[in-house]
């Protein structure tokens, strides 16, 4: 996976928590969208577990998770609306059009919605449009730093079976 040089999270020590949680946030994101390198679209979509995870899908759903956690979330908007699938499960589903190509484009293009949509929020600020009701950004963030932590872990396993057949 592609990784930030070992010095990155360690050059926001001194700033601001919102800007520590944001720099941690984006290692997660890289390295999970990093996954693809160098892979097939065979690879990428290959199914080594019992469970829908492959890499591709895992990049897809973190396209999900960006979404539901900082456009519903922020602005109100509905799953519907956004075109999201109503449950999580659902959105590591791969459609055939899916490429890594496109998969790692939305998922780019969330990311920085997401930095867009929560450039003007502080941590204590809460969101509204989450199913759970109103929640804190700082939640919000511990709360996608976690899944992007776990998503990462899972790919890391899945692409080390993948590069050593």
């Amino acid at each position: 996976m592609t990784s930030y040089p070992p010095t990155f999270a360690d050059q926001v020590v001194a700033q601001p928590a919102q800007a520590q949680f944001e720099a941690f946030i984006d290692e997660h994101r890289s390295a999970l969208n990093g996954c693809l390198d160098g892979l097939t679209e065979e690879q990428a979509r290959r199914s080594l577990v019992a469970s829908r995870t492959t890499l591709l899908g895992l990049v897809k759903h973190a396209t999900f998770v960006e979404k539901v956690w900082f456009d519903e979330a922020v602005t109100c908007r509905s799953r519907v609306e956004l075109g999201l699938p109503a449950k999580s499960e659902d959105s590591f589903l791969l459609d055939d059009d899916d490429t890594i190509a496109s998969v790692r484009h939305a998922h780019r293009a969330a990311c920085e919605a997401s930095r867009r949509a929560t450039s003007s929020l502080g941590l204590d600020d809460i969101l509204h449009g989450n199913r759970r009701g109103p929640l804190p950004l700082r939640w919000v963030y511990l709360h996608v730093l976690r899944e992007l932590a776990q998503h990462c872990g899972h790919a890391d396993i899945l692409r080390e079976q993948l590069v050593n057949e």
